[in-house]
């Protein structure tokens, strides 16, 4: 005799979801990666304003024509910026090659991630060479 079959129960490896160990680790993760992202994100933007108030110095018209002149237009433009925390124009690395003059700064940033955990960064450009 046949029996009736009886339909099949969802087996456990069959539920698909997230268990609570699986979201508080993606939580941890998360989190980590956003505290992480917030330290860090005021060193970057004032390495990017560095490099932007370099940028502009070297795109003046008239593109400053001596060391001292590089130096003062930069110390200018910081102060245009208002980031007294910035490198100051005595910081640039003044080249002179060919007609003109390439410009560039490196130095070395520490983040404080949590006591007693530091991220060292070091920052470098060189601006084009002006003409």
């Amino acid at each position: 005799m046949n029996r009736p079959t009886m339909p099949a129960t969802p087996s456990r490896h069959a539920q698909r979801g997230l268990s609570v160990m699986g979201l508080l680790f993606w939580a941890i993760v998360v989190g980590a990666g956003a505290v992480f992202a917030i330290k860090v994100y005021p060193s970057v933007q004032k390495y990017l304003t560095t490099r932007q108030a370099l940028d502009r110095v070297m795109r003046a018209d008239p593109p400053p024509n001596s060391v001292p002149a590089i130096r003062t237009a930069f110390d200018r433009q910081r102060d245009i910026e208002f980031i007294q925390d910035m490198i100051r124009g005595a910081d640039l690395e003044v080249e002179a090659v060919g007609s003109g003059f390439s410009v560039g700064f490196s130095y070395d940033d520490e983040v404080e991630i949590v006591d007693p955990v530091y991220l060292l960064i070091k920052y470098r450009y060189t601006a084009p060479a002006t003409r």
